[in-house]
C-alpha cells in the first residue's frame, strides 16, 4: 500500500469514528441494516482496501432508505 493511500484510510476512518462517537448517538438506532452502515464502511475498507472499501460504503449508504428492507448484510 502506497503513502497516499494510507493517508487516505487513516483520514477515512477517524472520519468515520468522529461519526460514530459524535453523530450516531443523537440518530438512534436509524439504519436498516445489521450491521450498521459506519462499521459496515469501516470493514470494508479493512477487507477491500481503501477505494474499493469506500466506495462499497458508499453504495451501501445510498441503499440504506425507507425503500430498501435491509438485513443483515456483511462485507
Amino acid at each position: 500500500m502506497n503513502y497516499a493511500r494510507k493517508i487516505l484510510r487513516f483520514i477515512i476512518f477517524k472520519i468515520i469514528k468522529f461519526y460514530q462517537i459524535t453523530v450516531s448517538p443523537f440518530l438512534g438506532q436509524c439504519c436498516r441494516f445489521e450491521p450498521s452502515c459506519s462499521y459496515y464502511c469501516y470493514s470494508a475498507i479493512e477487507k477491500y482496501g481503501t477505494i474499493k472499501g469506500a466506495w462499497l460504503g458508499l453504495k451501501r449508504i445510498f441503499r440504506c432508505n425507507p425503500w430498501n428492507p435491509g438485513g443483515i448484510d456483511l462485507p
